[in-house]
């Protein structure tokens, strides 16, 4: 597991986003729908409206803020094209320092004892490709089977969870091991059901290289949405103040070249 799947350099690939919320009170909002910075694009669009009326955001970044958003029915829609491939990224150490430690979801100082008996003598592109292999084979990918709440230690105990899930315990595991891992929210061409998902990327040598348990999409045509800890930073939509409920979520990711094997022998980044 040395090589590294190379870019395609000249894809296409079509995003697209549509949420439909039911604010219950008055909300300050967070989402994160829009393709990451680095990447080119082109017929990028977001609209946002309450009840048919337009309202005002503030975008930093892949993040959209909404603040004070009134009553009623919430739409959002986004829409991008991605032209070729971003550079692929590469780790500082800021970078290591901060993914290499516990966080909310990925409780990798819980499972120390675990990660090092089961990856005993596994190092590097190894020790991916066995934490990928044990989280895929132990863990069972059941939708809605867990709670928005639950982590790494909750999904190894329940033995079954969603793409979060997956990659929470992945990244605590590979974490546990001394690995610098962060979660990373992507649009997935060749992904069925066709939802947001979520992985993980890992850093060997200052590069980030994508670990997929789940194995329901090709790594090297998912563009990158955002990058954190956990779910807790890359989450679609994050409530800071008041209530709402999703009523109607579609995603679309497709690339107009096809969609590559993706072999689990090479090591995959995101571009």
């Amino acid at each position: 597991m040395n090589d590294v799947i190379q870019p395609t350099f000249n894809q296409r690939r079509a995003v697209s986003a549509h949420l439909e919320l039911f604010v219950v009170e008055e909300s300050d909002l967070v989402l994160s729908v829009a393709a990451a910075n680095r990447y080119e694009r082109q017929n990028e669009q977001l609209l946002v409206s309450v009840d048919g009326v337009a309202i005002s955001s503030s975008v930093h970044g892949h993040l959209c803020f909404l603040e004070r958003v009134p009553p009623g029915l919430l739409l959002v829609d986004y829409q991008a094209t991605i032209i070729g491939d971003a550079p692929a990224a590469t780790a500082t150490i800021d970078d290591v320092f901060q993914y290499i430690r516990p966080s909310r979801y990925c409780e990798s100082d819980r499972l120390g004892p675990l990660a090092r008996a089961e990856f005993d003598g596994l190092a590097g592109a190894d020790l991916l490709a066995g934490v990928s292999s044990w989280v895929g084979l132990n863990i069972a990918y059941v939708a809605g089977s867990s709670r928005p709440i639950d982590g790494a230690v909750a999904t190894l105990l329940a033995r079954e969870g969603v793409c979060r899930d997956f990659a929470h315990l992945t990244t605590a595991l590979l974490r546990a091991n001394n690995v610098a891992a962060r979660v990373v929210s992507v649009y997935a061409p060749g992904l069925d059901p066709m939802d947001f998902h979520v992985v993980t990327e890992a850093c060997l040598d200052g590069a980030w290289y994508v670990v997929d348990p789940t194995r329901l999409a090709p790594r090297s045509s998912m563009v990158r949405i955002g990058t954190g800890a956990d779910a807790s930073d890359v989450a679609f939509l994050t409530t800071l103040r008041g209530a709402v409920e999703l009523g109607h979520m579609s995603v679309s990711a497709t690339t107009d070249a096809d969609l590559p094997v993706d072999d689990l022998t090479q090591l995959a980044r995101l571009y």
